[in-house]
């Protein structure tokens, strides 16, 4: 048996203190393939459950003045009856597990229906169970699961047949796929992100950089281009030299990313790392950079209208990662400078206002030990970590996905870049099922007994009951704290 317990703590050196304690018992994980499912939580089951989320709503937002006498406080007043509804009777949450069940949320609280898919490993999953409708992906007799979330064509023929008005991607599998956003678009569906040609500037990590090079924004040296064989791998590394990091052209999560820094290894971590990002996104091209040692990895979260108007929701610090893949995400950037974080928030909305891009996405840069920073990326699609921008803004991404997909403007629902401030500090941790003893290496089996923390200031996004089995199919995270 395991247990396990995640606390996470951060001081720094004006005395600030905020702490995020996340703790999970997992008890008698055994290697049973099969799992006690209760009757509460039986696949039959249509209707979501109250979430223990904070609610966030996208509103106009008016200003308090309350006085002690002593100090005056702005205080946000939230305000929701002008908001515009939603065009949408039913909205499909086309990804599995966290994030589908956050997508279902929002659709929820916004009146619309709620539609899922699934795979007959999901079958159990709270996703499937949670939404209003729920549809079962056929996948080929040997294929993997996951090959079923990245079938296009299926995808769509569920979303027709159920009359659903407005496909949601999540994070990972089509969220950043230019061709599913115009099979939505060719069937007459809504895809609640980017447009097709943000995605084809910015899932590409290539012409990503490229965008940001055009925009005047610092950049990491590296290729210009996608790298598509061994050959054009070592020939690159021959002209800028050694510590690189290997990327996946598409997709992110830390998937299809090396370090490298002998040359004996360079072809064997490219050949790697494009598998694992052709496994992952359906692409296995990859593209270099040089790699900057011990950096601070500091995104902006931003949302357009597609019409050239960006505003950003301030910035989020995720620099505690292990293998390239984000562990701790705090918002706002702590200990940031004042001067560097106007740079950034500038960069991001200088470059994304220039793609006129639409809907919500984030802006990723490293930071120096000399506080120089470099562009990195756009992740066009909401992020994982999302929750703690909402939490210290207020303004509830996913729903603001809905209603810019929907039509309506930053002045319907009140998104004004001089009112968004932070208030506080949020701290995400994410809690996944690994195993300490095998160098974390994803766990399998199931989970007998678990338990939520909860309390005043405690956000969960989760899927984790017990009874779940951890299949070795997917991610290994269950849940997130905020």
């Amino acid at each position: 048996s395991h247990i396990i317990t995640a606390t996470y703590y951060f001081e720094n050196m004006v005395h600030f203190r905020t702490a995020a304690l996340a703790a999970i018992a997992v008890v008698g994980m055994g290697m049973s393939s099969s799992a006690f499912v209760p009757s509460s939580l039986s696949p039959s089951l249509t209707k979501s459950m109250p979430s223990t989320s904070s609610r966030l709503m996208v509103a106009s937002v008016e200003s308090t003045d309350i006085s002690d006498g002593s100090a005056t406080t702005d205080i946000p007043k939230i305000t929701a009856e002008k908001l515009p509804e939603i065009p949408f009777k039913k909205i499909m949450a086309a990804n599995r597990a966290e994030i589908s069940v956050r997508i279902q949320r929002a659709v929820t609280e916004l009146n619309s229906g709620s539609v899922a898919i699934y795979v007959d490993e999901d079958r159990y999953g709270q996703h499937r169970w949670g939404a209003d409708e729920s549809f079962l992906l056929e996948k080929e007799s040997g294929a993997t699961p996951i090959s079923a979330y990245l079938d296009i064509d299926q995808i769509i023929k569920i979303a027709k047949e159920a009359d659903v008005d407005a496909i949601h991607p999540g994070y990972g599998f089509l969220s950043e796929s230019p061709q599913f956003a115009q099979a939505c678009a060719d069937a007459g569906i809504t895809f609640v992100g980017p447009t097709v040609e943000n995605l084809n500037t910015f899932s590409d990590k290539t012409s990503a950089r490229t965008a940001a090079i055009a925009a005047g924004v610092p950049v990491v040296p590296g290729s210009d281009d996608a790298l598509r064989t061994a050959a054009e791998v070592n020939d690159f590394v021959d002209e800028i030299g050694l510590p690189i990091i290997i990327k996946a052209s598409m997709g992110g999560g830390g998937k299809g990313m090396r370090v490298v820094r002998n040359r004996e290894d360079l072809i064997p971590f490219y050949e790697s790392a494009s598998s694992e990002a052709l496994a992952s996104f359906g692409d296995g091209s990859v593209f270099i950079e040089r790699f900057v040692d011990k950096p601070r990895h500091i995104e902006v979260q931003i949302i357009g209208d597609g019409e050239g108007n960006v505003i950003h929701l301030w910035e989020r610090d995720c620099s505690i990662q292990r293998r390239h893949q984000k562990v701790i995400e705090m918002a706002p950037a702590w200990s940031l400078p004042d001067d560097l974080r106007a740079d950034l928030h500038d960069y991001a909305v200088k470059l994304t206002s220039a793609a006129k891009y639409k809907n919500a996405g984030t802006v990723e840069f490293l930071i120096d030990s000399e506080n120089r920073p470099y562009f990195i990326e756009v992740n066009p699609r909401i992020q994982v970590e999302h929750t703690v921008t909402e939490e210290v803004t207020g303004i509830d991404v996913v729903q603001t996905q809905i209603r810019i997909a929907g039509g309506a403007s930053f002045e319907e629902i009140g998104l004004k870049q001089e009112n968004i401030k932070p208030r506080g500090v949020a701290i995400q941790c994410r809690v996944t099922t690994e195993n300490p003893e095998r160098d974390f290496a994803p766990d399998t089996g199931t989970i007998s007994l678990y338990r939520h923390s909860a309390g005043a200031g405690i956000r969960m996004d989760g899927v984790g009951y017990s009874g779940l089995a951890i299949t070795p199919y997917f991610d290994s995270m269950i849940v997130k704290y905020t």
